[in-house]
C-alpha cells in the first residue's frame, strides 16, 4: 500500500515517497502564513517558524495573532520581556534580529472569532492554530471547509495536568498536530473535526466568550516540554507540507512514552 503525499504543489494527494532524495521546502514569493495563539506552544512556533521562513529567502508575510497580554504567571513556559500584548511583543522581538531578511512580520492584537474570521483568514494562506480551546478549532476548520477553496490549516495542542470527570488523571504528556488541506474546493485531508467529536462538539468556549472570572481562572497546568513537542510537531508538519512530502493528516506523541507517530485514519 502506497503512502499519500500532500503539499502545496499537488492538486491531490500523490503517491510514492522519495526516501533517497533530499527534502527541499519551497514557498512561493508573496505567501502568507498566519499563526493564531502566542502562548506556550505558539511562542515557540513563532520564533523557530520565523527563523525557518527567513531562511527560505523569499518575500513572505508571517502574521502573529493573539488577543491576550503576557502576565507574571506565564513566565514558567513563555519567553517575553514586557507585560503587553503577546502578538505585539513577539513581533517586536523577532524584528530585532530578522530586520535584514526578506520576511515581513506583522501582529494582530485580536483573538480570531466569528465576528472577525472573514477579515483574518483568507484563501491561499497557510493558517496555524496554537490555541488552547476546541471552540476556536471548530470555528476555523468549519470556516475553511465552508468558505475557502485553497488553504492549509495546521493545528496542534497538548493535554494539561488535570483530573477528568471520570476520575482518571491526564499526565500532560500527550499531544499532537493535525493538518487540513483543501485544494480547488475539495478536501485533500480530513477537517480537524472529522474524527474528533471534542472539536465537532466543543465543551469549552473561545477566549472572547469567557467572563472575566472564567478568564482569570486560567487553564490546567502544562508541561513546558510537552509544549515544545507540540510546537515541533506543528513545524515538522509545515516543513513536510512545503517539501511536498506530507504523508499524514495527524500525528500524535507522548513524551513520557518517548513516542511520536502518524495516526491511521479509518476509511470513509
Amino acid at each position: 500500500m502506497t503512502t499519500p503525499i500532500i503539499g502545496p504543489g499537488t492538486g491531490d494527494a500523490v503517491t510514492g515517497r522519495a526516501r533517497g532524495a533530499a527534502l527541499v521546502p519551497c514557498l512561493a514569493a508573496g505567501s502568507t502564513i498566519k499563526l493564531f495563539g502566542l502562548g506556550g506552544v505558539g511562542g515557540i512556533v513563532a520564533r523557530y517558524g520565523a527563523l525557518f521562513l527567513a531562511s527560505l529567502g523569499q518575500p513572505v508575510r508571517f502574521v502573529l495573532a493573539d488577543g491576550d497580554a503576557f502576565e507574571p504567571g506565564n513566565a514558567g513556559r513563555m519567553v517575553f520581556d514586557t507585560y503587553a500584548n503577546k502578538a505585539a511583543v513577539t513581533r517586536d522581538e523577532l524584528l530585532g534580529f530578522l530586520a535584514g531578511s526578506t520576511l515581513t512580520i506583522a501582529a494582530i492584537e485580536e483573538h480570531v472569532s466569528a465576528s472577525n474570521i472573514e477579515r483574518l483568514v483568507h484563501d491561499g494562506e497557510i493558517v496555524v492554530l496554537a490555541v488552547d480551546n476546541h471552540a476556536t478549532r471548530k470555528l476555523v476548520t468549519d470556516y475553511c471547509a465552508e468558505r475557502l477553496h485553497d488553504v492549509c490549516l495546521i493545528s496542534g495542542g497538548n493535554d494539561g495536568i488535570e483530573e477528568r470527570a471520570d476520575g482518571t488523571l491526564l499526565r500532560g504528556t500527550y499531544g499532537g498536530a493535525q493538518v487540513y488541506v483543501r485544494r480547488d474546493g475539495v478536501d485533500v485531508t480530513p477537517s480537524l473535526s472529522r474524527y474528533h467529536a471534542e472539536i465537532r462538539e466543543p465543551a469549552d468556549r473561545a477566549p472572547g466568550e469567557l467572563s472575566c472570572v472564567e478568564a482569570a481562572a486560567g487553564s490546567a497546568p502544562q508541561i513546558l516540554f510537552a509544549n515544545l513537542m507540540t510546537a515541533s510537531a506543528i513545524l515538522n508538519t509545515l516543513w513536510l507540507y512545503l517539501c511536498d512530502e506530507l504523508h499524514y493528516s495527524e500525528v500524535c506523541f507522548d513524551i513520557a512514552d518517548g513516542l511520536m507517530r502518524p495516526v491511521k485514519m479509518r476509511p470513509g
